[in-house]
């Protein structure tokens, strides 16, 4: 068998060891999540150390929504994982690159238009993705979601935000690939750095305009009024010196109750956002059972004062300024910085692996192109199949490089006096968003970029504690 393997052509073996090591990659996968399933399934009570910050109903609750996910996640990614062998055993790529061409060819472009070829294809691969894609994109959202409660997306919401982030991706993406493979036809030897160069500057445009001209597009952002909160995340900023100049509240609430809060914006135009369901007084969801005056019947009135009132969604002020105090320590400590110029290192790095690369023609031939080597085919085989093993190494030690920014950045917020609102806001996050505090060593260290909620809570309550 093993002389049968070494004897078959180098396309084949590169054609195989694809195969394999993304069949091992999932078996790992797999692996770790059903360790993880195996806590879900039997941690039926709350752990005795978590008894003051979790009472039963949350734990229960928490436990049984990620049990759904981990199940769904087991059959998506089964799914998946099939759906890409069949697509490699079966020649999808060369048929979808031949069925480009025939496309091309109706509008006058002939074989020598490989750009215009290469958008062709990637469209309609983009296209398959999103079909095959979509039913579990509903499933997800319209019973996982739902039956848990986050869900706030109605079935035509839900079709019409496809579909605009579809034409969006298109407007993106179609242009920036058609440069990109124009700089690496033109580029001569030292293509790599003109194509490295180029998608750092899409990149660092993208991140600029991005929330300004890209997400209102989906989401409706409105100013901070003035107030308290206001007043203290502008003074919290001038503290530290982050030049902020805008702080917005986006409407997350329409689509989900996850929470949620980020920074963004390059030099001295920074901007935060909060998203509706992180602050108390503007989740719609503490609102639900309201009535308005002379709206409601007197006996339901009645009945419903009796009942205790559901805990409110999101976080006090203070609570909040702890959340923008992690998020500053960020950026004060540079991770932001350090997370930009690590993923700019690797891009170049894969680069000029694939100048290296891209001239050889086993590569191609591994995936059914013998007669054509196109740039944008080249791209797909070297940086999805032959960079496979080093993504994984790479993706799990950024992960524990994570890990290690959110303490840093938990130990800033706590010098800055706001420990205890960190704690008592992690801990109401985790409840809001149902996320389950007992976690698999392994599944943990491999996945998870945020530490486990009882690791974080015990580091702020360490020695340094304010």
């Amino acid at each position: 068998m093993l002389q049968e393997i070494l004897s078959l052509p180098v396309e084949d073996k590169i054609f195989y060891a694809v195969l394999v090591f993304s069949w091992t990659v999932y078996i790992w996968e797999a692996y770790l999540a059903y360790r993880q399933r195996k806590i879900y399934r039997t941690t039926m009570h709350v752990p005795t150390e978590l008894g003051k910050i979790m009472d039963s109903e949350t734990f229960e609750k928490s436990r049984l929504y990620q049990l759904d996910k981990s199940n769904f996640g087991f059959w998506s990614g089964l799914y998946s994982e099939a759906e890409g062998t069949l697509i490699l055993l079966l020649g999808g790529i060369p048929f979808l690159w031949k069925a480009s061409g025939i496309l091309t060819a109706r509008f006058g472009f002939g074989p020598e238009y490989e750009i215009s070829q290469s958008l062709v294809f990637l469209m309609l691969a983009t296209l398959f993705s999103a079909f095959t894609g979509l039913p579990w994109s509903l499933y997800n959202t319209f019973v996982i979601e739902e039956k848990h409660g986050f869900n706030q997306q109605t079935l035509g919401f839900f079709l019409k935000d496809a579909l605009k982030k579809f034409a969006v991706t298109q407007c993106i993406l179609l242009p920036v690939t058609s440069l990109l493979l124009y700089i690496i036809k033109i580029g001569g030897d030292y293509f790599f750095i003109y194509a490295w160069l180029f998608t750092l500057i899409v990149s660092l445009i993208l991140v600029t305009i991005y929330a300004d001209y890209i997400a209102p597009l989906f989401d409706k952002f409105t100013p901070l009024p003035d107030g308290e909160l206001k007043s203290e995340i502008e003074s919290m900023s001038k503290s530290i010196y982050f030049p902020l100049t805008k702080v917005y509240v986006v409407e997350g609430s329409k689509r989900s109750s996850h929470s949620n809060a980020y920074f963004y914006g390059f030099f001295k135009n920074k901007r935060i956002v909060l998203f509706d369901t992180l602050l108390e007084d503007y989740s719609p969801l503490n609102k639900d059972g309201e009535k308005e005056p002379g709206t409601g019947e007197e006996n339901e009135a009645a009945a419903n004062e009796s009942k205790p009132k559901p805990k409110k969604q999101g976080c006090s002020n203070p609570e909040v300024l702890a959340v923008l105090g992690h998020e500053l320590g960020h950026w004060k400590l540079g991770h932001t910085v350090k997370n930009i110029v690590i993923s700019q290192m690797n891009s170049f790095l894969c680069f000029f692996l694939f100048a290296v690369l891209i001239v050889r023609k086993e590569l191609f031939m591994a995936f059914g192109f013998h007669d054509a080597q196109p740039t944008l085919i080249g791209l797909m085989i070297i940086f999805q199949f032959i960079f496979s093993p080093y993504n994984e190494l790479l993706s799990f030690c950024l992960t524990v490089l994570s890990r290690r920014f959110e303490f840093q950045a938990d130990a800033f917020a706590r010098g800055m006096g706001r420990s205890s609102e960190l704690y008592s806001a992690l801990i109401k996050l985790n409840k809001d968003n149902l996320g389950f505090p007992v976690a698999d060593w392994l599944f943990s260290m491999w996945h998870y970029s945020h530490p486990p909620l009882l690791e974080r809570l015990r580091a702020l309550t360490g020695p340094k504690q304010d």
